[in-house]
């Protein structure tokens, strides 16, 4: 059976080539992280599952901020960018970046197991989209994001894994 848009990941489905640390499917040193619409509504939450490995830790047990702020980035970035492709009647998601995000470490997040990440669009104007994402580890919310992110014209320099 070959895979369908309905069973990619945001990322596998528009940036296939994508090189980003924390959701490009083609680097292989990277996160990999796979972000999902909950369903096709513009409103739809957008969600992951990701499980940690042992190089990921800060100390024993415990998952690296760097790596949560890293995740909670991709996914708010992938949240935006599907919500602007549906609200645009679009093909493709158009290109975003992050123009800040604030990540709130709740609790420590654990490694021993998949994290849920979940997201979903706050406020929009124009090409800027607000998103609030979330990790959970264990049924216990570990860390927040609110971040927020813009479309970008093709002399961009993200534009470059299309």
């Amino acid at each position: 059976m070959s895979p369908t848009s309905e069973n990619l990941s945001l990322q596998a489905q528009h940036t296939p080539g994508g090189i980003c640390f924390g959701c490009g499917p083609a680097n292989e040193q990277g996160l990999r992280l796979e972000s999902f619409a909950a369903s096709a509504a513009l409103e739809a939450e957008v969600v992951a599952t990701w499980t940690p490995a042992a190089h990921h830790q800060a100390f024993p047990g415990v998952l690296n901020g760097g790596i949560i702020g890293a995740l909670l980035d991709c996914h708010g970035n992938w949240t935006a960018a599907r919500y602007l492709m549906v609200r645009g009647g679009l093909a493709t998601t158009p290109v975003t970046v992050t123009m800040d995000f604030h990540v709130r470490l709740r609790r420590p997040t654990p490694v021993d197991g998949p994290l849920q990440l979940a997201a979903h669009v706050t406020a929009s104007e124009g090409d800027r989209v607000t998103v609030e994402a979330s990790i959970e580890a264990q049924g216990k919310v570990t860390a927040t994001m609110t971040g927020r992110f813009v479309a970008v014209p093709p002399d961009h320099p993200a534009h470059h894994a299309r």
